[in-house]
């Protein structure tokens, strides 16, 4: 039951989230997959440890993706290369069951999700309504009431 409501909850995150919050959910899910790796890892648990990497090679293969290279420049080209190279580590840690590599690889991440934080979205003007009657009263004076007194 803690599943399917964790799982609702991240849905639910993932779905209303902007770009900016995708990415930081991305590193989340990236580092989190490498700390379980270390943790099997030192279990002894060979599968649990592959599928965590797997599902960390496949968080940077997504970071990868979403990287727009036209308008990143540099940092675009930077960040892909970074990418690459903690993929290849993740690799090796596999391979040779090492927890060197993925300890490099949780400290990179950790340093760019840490920079991600302090990233805030672009404030987003205001559409402008469609139809005049949409439209906000503009601020009027109260009126002030006469000083005198009406009698019947």
């Amino acid at each position: 039951m803690y599943s399917n409501a964790n799982n609702a909850y991240l849905e639910t995150r993932v779905l209303s989230a902007d770009p900016i919050e995708l990415v930081r959910l991305l590193y989340h899910a990236a580092t989190g997959a490498v700390r379980d790796a270390r943790r099997r890892r030192e279990e002894g648990d060979i599968a649990a440890r592959s599928r965590s990497i797997s599902r960390a090679c496949a968080v940077l293969t997504e970071l990868l993706s979403a990287l727009d290279r036209e308008r990143g420049g540099e940092i675009a080209q930077r960040l892909a290369a970074l990418y690459d190279y903690m993929h290849r580590k993740l690799i090796e840690a596999n391979l040779r069951q090492a927890d060197a590599p993925l300890a490099e690889v949780l400290g990179l991440l950790t340093t760019l999700s840490e920079a991600w934080e302090g990233v805030q979205p672009e404030p987003q003007p205001a559409a402008p309504a469609e139809k005049p009657w949409v439209q906000p009263f503009p601020a009027e004076p109260v009126p002030a009431y006469a000083s005198h007194s009406w009698s019947l």
